[in-house]
């Protein structure tokens, strides 16, 4: 069974182009935006959205309310590359009120957020290390800002994620830190969103990070509203 999703184009026209999805519930609910591959080698978070797609286009995923936003593959010039980019995008969101975006994908995407006021901002990527072995690494991490409304919400995801993770080494933390020029701090500074990082271990094989990012965001789709 197939259901209908709206699809547009981010940077339309420009050499940057690339698709994001919209699929609205028959009943209002919350809005999420979920947003993968912003650096082009943080493969297994793209595998992991462009799946969740799929589902939602096979009906075998459906979303009981609220809007989802789903931008599967945000630089795909990086991701041809297999690089971080240059520049690295994740530094050209605003920081403040009144800056701009300084790069045509970050300003496209960030007025994509600006239109639909997501409640819940998503942005999956990987990162090097275990965190819980080595508090300055990312791996294994969701980031919020510390002032953020989800604290104690992300805490309760990580800690059931984790339930189901054997090894220790492997589990996720939480990390409450602001990363001025990110689309995660942008989307809780300036649209006051419920913004969150996934940061999977590239220690970890690529069909299990894979399994973390779409886990992880099924929590979150869950804690929201969209999914049951």
């Amino acid at each position: 069974m197939h259901i209908d999703i709206m699809k547009g184009e981010l940077a339309k026209g420009t050499k940057f182009h690339t698709p994001y999805y919209i699929v609205e519930g028959p009943t209002i609910g919350a809005t999420v935006m979920v947003t993968a591959g912003v650096h082009g080698n943080e493969t297994a978070s793209v595998k992991a959205a462009k799946q969740f797609v799929h589902s939602l286009q096979q009906g075998l995923l459906h979303v009981q309310k609220g809007t989802l936003v789903i931008v599967p593959l945000v630089n795909q010039q990086a991701y041809t590359k297999r690089i971080r980019g240059v520049p690295d995008l994740n530094r050209t969101f605003p920081s403040r009120a009144h800056d701009k975006p300084r790069h045509p994908l970050s300003a496209d995407l960030f007025r994509l957020a600006a239109q639909y006021r997501p409640a819940w901002y998503i942005d999956m990527h990987e990162a090097n290390g275990l965190s819980r072995l080595n508090p300055k690494v990312l791996g294994q991490s969701l980031l919020i800002d510390r002032r953020s409304p989800s604290v104690k919400i992300v805490r309760q995801i990580v800690k059931r994620i984790n339930r189901s993770i054997e090894r220790q080494a492997t589990h996720f933390t939480v990390r409450l830190r602001e990363l001025p020029g990110s689309g995660r701090t942008a989307a809780a500074r300036l649209l006051q969103a419920k913004a969150i990082t996934v940061e999977t271990s590239w220690s970890l094989s690529h069909p299990i990070r894979v399994k973390y990012q779409k886990n992880i965001l099924r929590q979150l789709l869950k804690r929201a509203g969209l999914i049951q």
